[in-house]
């Protein structure tokens, strides 16, 4: 198996025209894997040294690709991440065509042990838990004799959906059924208008509203989304949204916009990336719970299988009925390098 590494940001555009084809044929096709969000994360957050590795097996298809960068901000740990890791990406791994896991993680094994610049630690984050990378990868680095750590990083509660709406509410706990349908109810009385922004939008505005309402959603979320990570934001959506992939849904109340999901609409699935709503207004109206209910149903109605509340355990998700799964992470370090040190 051979092994093309590319250094430079125009091994992104090299690589390209089979990129997604790999992820679709990789058993986590996940957005966030994606030429798109890879490119653009890496534009607007990259920091340090690219290490762009594609497998390409006998007859040159390309078969595996780790999207990994030297991490220089530690002078005393050279640490290789994963393009997108951490705090935006929420799946991330090493993308294999089915059935080529053992070769490909055999000669990225062998490529950082025989080729790649003198590092410390490979640092694989927010693995899915369909993925074979933390079992097997794991399993092959402590036969060569590296230092190994798997961990249970975080929870993306799932729900999986049903054929209809009322198949859905039937789901809930009573409490919690009878709880969205009077939030609904009085929401409607309200006048509220549900909406997700379409091709006669103005992107670039919605986004911006969608940032307003981020930022006076807690101090926390505020502190987040300073300019480098507006930045992001706004031009992610944007490639996303060319390809079909974005959903930004609003509830407006009075005819203002009161709460926001930024979705991401892939791979059968909505999935939930961020959030924002405006505490000081319309609070009786509950307008987070309605927003999350409509696009919960709109989700149903199109025919998506799951909708994807990804990274936290936040109570709420739990309510709406979704169920954990798990992200991990695997740590591999040469021989003699300290874990605590890497962790």
């Amino acid at each position: 198996m051979r092994v093309e590494a590319h250094f430079q940001s125009g091994g992104f555009a090299a690589l390209r025209p089979e990129w997604n084809q790999l992820l679709h044929e990789s058993c986590c096709d996940t957005i966030f894997l994606t030429w798109q969000w890879q490119t653009t994360w890496w534009k607007h957050l990259g920091a340090g040294e690219l290490l762009l590795l594609g497998f390409r097996s006998d007859d040159s298809r390309l078969v595996g690709l780790a999207p990994l960068y030297y991490d220089n901000a530690d002078p005393d740990r050279r640490v290789i991440r994963m393009i997108g890791c951490r705090d935006v990406s929420d799946y991330l791994d090493v993308v294999v065509a089915a059935g080529h896991e053992k070769a490909v993680y055999s000669r990225l094994l062998h490529y950082l042990s025989e080729e790649a610049e003198p590092w410390d630690a490979l640092d694989l984050c927010n693995i899915p838990q369909e993925s074979q990378t933390f079992v097997l990868l794991q399993e092959m680095a402590e036969a060569e004799g590296y230092q190994t750590l798997v961990e249970v990083e975080d929870v993306c509660p799932i729900i999986p959906l049903p054929a209809t709406w009322e198949e859905y509410l039937a789901m809930l706990d009573k409490k919690q059924r009878h709880e969205v349908r009077r939030k609904l109810r009085r929401a409607e009385g309200a006048g509220t208008r549900f909406l997700i922004v379409g091709p006669d939008h103005d992107l670039s505005a919605e986004m911006q509203t969608f940032i307003d309402l981020h930022q006076k959603s807690t101090p926390e979320k505020d502190a987040f989304m300073d300019p480098t990570m507006q930045g992001f934001f706004l031009d992610v959506a944007q490639v996303l949204h060319e390809e079909g992939w974005l959903q930004l849904a609003f509830v407006e109340m009075e005819g203002e916009k009161s709460a926001s999901l930024l979705n991401f609409d892939y791979n059968n699935a909505i999935l939930v990336y961020n959030s924002g709503y405006d505490p000081a207004s319309f609070r009786h109206l509950s307008p987070g719970i309605v927003v999350t209910s409509q696009c919960i149903e709109n989700a149903i109605n199109l025919g998506r299988e799951r909708f994807d509340f990804l990274r936290g355990g936040e109570e709420y998700k739990y309510r709406f009925g979704a169920q954990d799964t798990k992200v991990r992470r695997l740590l591999i370090a040469r021989s003699g390098v300290s874990m605590e040190a890497v962790c």
